[in-house]
Protein backbone atom coordinates (compact mmCIF):
# COMPACT_ATOMS: atom_id res chain seq x y z
CA UNK A 1 0.00 0.00 0.00
CA UNK A 2 1.11 3.30 -0.69
CA UNK A 3 -0.79 6.45 0.54
CA UNK A 4 -0.38 9.66 -1.20
CA UNK A 5 -0.60 12.32 0.93
CA UNK A 6 -2.81 15.71 -0.20
CA UNK A 7 -0.46 18.41 -1.62
CA UNK A 8 2.87 16.24 -1.69
CA UNK A 9 3.47 16.88 -4.63
CA UNK A 10 3.73 20.50 -6.27
CA UNK A 11 1.13 22.27 -8.51
CA UNK A 12 2.37 23.43 -11.84
CA UNK A 13 1.20 25.87 -14.43
CA UNK A 14 0.02 24.51 -17.50
CA UNK A 15 2.90 24.74 -20.39
CA UNK A 16 1.97 27.17 -22.63
CA UNK A 17 2.57 24.73 -25.55
CA UNK A 18 -0.34 22.70 -24.50
CA UNK A 19 -2.53 24.56 -23.32
CA UNK A 20 -4.45 28.72 -23.89
CA UNK A 21 -4.91 30.95 -20.79
CA UNK A 22 -4.16 30.21 -17.08
CA UNK A 23 -4.57 26.45 -16.10
CA UNK A 24 -3.46 24.90 -12.77
CA UNK A 25 -2.09 20.90 -13.03
CA UNK A 26 -2.26 19.14 -9.02
CA UNK A 27 -0.76 15.56 -9.32
CA UNK A 28 -2.48 13.37 -7.72
CA UNK A 29 -1.01 10.06 -8.85
CA UNK A 30 0.71 7.94 -11.22
CA UNK A 31 1.16 4.21 -11.04
CA UNK A 32 4.55 2.40 -10.48
CA UNK A 33 5.19 -0.16 -13.32
CA UNK A 34 4.34 -2.32 -14.73
CA UNK A 35 0.46 -0.18 -14.08
CA UNK A 36 0.41 3.03 -16.64
CA UNK A 37 -2.49 4.89 -15.26
CA UNK A 38 -1.92 8.38 -14.04
CA UNK A 39 -4.22 11.19 -12.62
CA UNK A 40 -4.26 15.19 -12.14
CA UNK A 41 -6.77 17.77 -11.11
CA UNK A 42 -6.41 20.11 -13.61
CA UNK A 43 -7.87 23.68 -12.85
CA UNK A 44 -8.96 25.69 -15.93
CA UNK A 45 -9.71 29.76 -15.62
CA UNK A 46 -12.18 31.60 -17.78
CA UNK A 47 -11.23 31.18 -21.29
CA UNK A 48 -8.23 28.64 -20.60
CA UNK A 49 -8.16 25.07 -22.79
CA UNK A 50 -6.02 22.50 -23.47
CA UNK A 51 -4.81 22.30 -27.11
CA UNK A 52 -5.67 19.84 -29.33
CA UNK A 53 -4.42 16.24 -28.50
CA UNK A 54 -5.18 12.24 -28.42
CA UNK A 55 -4.54 9.23 -25.84
CA UNK A 56 -2.85 6.55 -26.52
CA UNK A 57 -5.51 4.53 -24.44
CA UNK A 58 -8.42 6.65 -23.87
CA UNK A 59 -8.82 9.27 -21.31
CA UNK A 60 -11.82 9.88 -18.32
CA UNK A 61 -12.29 13.39 -17.40
CA UNK A 62 -14.58 13.61 -14.28
CA UNK A 63 -15.80 17.41 -13.77
CA UNK A 64 -15.87 18.56 -10.43
CA UNK A 65 -16.26 22.13 -10.32
CA UNK A 66 -17.53 25.25 -12.73
CA UNK A 67 -18.49 24.99 -16.10
CA UNK A 68 -16.96 24.22 -18.99
CA UNK A 69 -16.63 22.91 -22.73
CA UNK A 70 -15.12 19.72 -24.76
CA UNK A 71 -15.00 19.12 -28.63
CA UNK A 72 -14.11 16.17 -30.61
CA UNK A 73 -12.98 16.41 -34.40
CA UNK A 74 -15.58 16.90 -36.33
CA UNK A 75 -17.81 17.83 -33.55
CA UNK A 76 -20.09 20.65 -31.57
CA UNK A 77 -18.41 22.21 -28.90
CA UNK A 78 -20.40 20.15 -25.87
CA UNK A 79 -21.14 21.49 -22.47
CA UNK A 80 -20.16 19.92 -19.37
CA UNK A 81 -20.74 20.29 -15.59
CA UNK A 82 -20.02 19.27 -12.31
CA UNK A 83 -20.48 15.58 -11.83
CA UNK A 84 -20.51 14.86 -15.61
CA UNK A 85 -18.04 11.83 -16.76
CA UNK A 86 -16.17 12.48 -19.85
CA UNK A 87 -14.18 9.72 -22.12
CA UNK A 88 -12.57 10.43 -24.89
CA UNK A 89 -11.50 6.69 -26.88
CA UNK A 90 -8.12 6.43 -27.54
CA UNK A 91 -6.67 7.84 -30.67
CA UNK A 92 -9.77 10.10 -30.68
CA UNK A 93 -8.25 14.02 -31.38
CA UNK A 94 -10.42 15.63 -28.73
CA UNK A 95 -9.59 19.05 -26.32
CA UNK A 96 -11.26 20.50 -23.34
CA UNK A 97 -11.17 23.42 -20.98
CA UNK A 98 -13.53 26.00 -18.84
CA UNK A 99 -16.37 28.25 -20.77
CA UNK A 100 -15.14 32.03 -21.71
CA UNK A 101 -16.81 33.32 -18.49
CA UNK A 102 -16.94 30.27 -15.75
CA UNK A 103 -13.82 28.56 -14.33
CA UNK A 104 -13.95 25.00 -14.61
CA UNK A 105 -11.89 21.80 -12.44
CA UNK A 106 -11.94 18.07 -13.93
CA UNK A 107 -9.94 14.74 -12.56
CA UNK A 108 -8.24 13.35 -15.51
CA UNK A 109 -6.97 10.36 -15.55
CA UNK A 110 -5.33 8.49 -18.85
CA UNK A 111 -2.59 5.98 -19.16
CA UNK A 112 0.86 6.37 -20.66
CA UNK A 113 2.33 4.42 -23.41
CA UNK A 114 5.90 4.09 -23.10
CA UNK A 115 7.22 7.46 -21.58
CA UNK A 116 4.10 9.73 -22.07
CA UNK A 117 0.23 9.07 -21.50
CA UNK A 118 -0.79 12.39 -24.25
CA UNK A 119 0.38 13.31 -28.04
CA UNK A 120 -0.11 17.23 -28.21
CA UNK A 121 -1.16 19.10 -31.59
CA UNK A 122 -1.98 22.48 -32.81
CA UNK A 123 -3.81 25.05 -30.51
CA UNK A 124 -7.02 25.32 -30.63
CA UNK A 125 -8.56 28.24 -32.41
CA UNK A 126 -10.95 31.31 -30.68
CA UNK A 127 -13.15 30.30 -33.56
CA UNK A 128 -13.46 26.39 -32.82
CA UNK A 129 -13.73 27.10 -29.16
CA UNK A 130 -16.10 29.42 -29.01
CA UNK A 131 -18.14 27.03 -31.62
CA UNK A 132 -17.50 28.77 -35.21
Amino acid sequence: MDIKRAGAEPSTQGNPAWFTGRVRVDPLFSAPDPARASGALVTFEPGARTAWHTHPFGQTIIITTGSGWAQREGGPVEAIRPGDVVWFPPGEKHWHGATATTAMSHIAIQERLGASPVEWMEQVTEAQYLGG
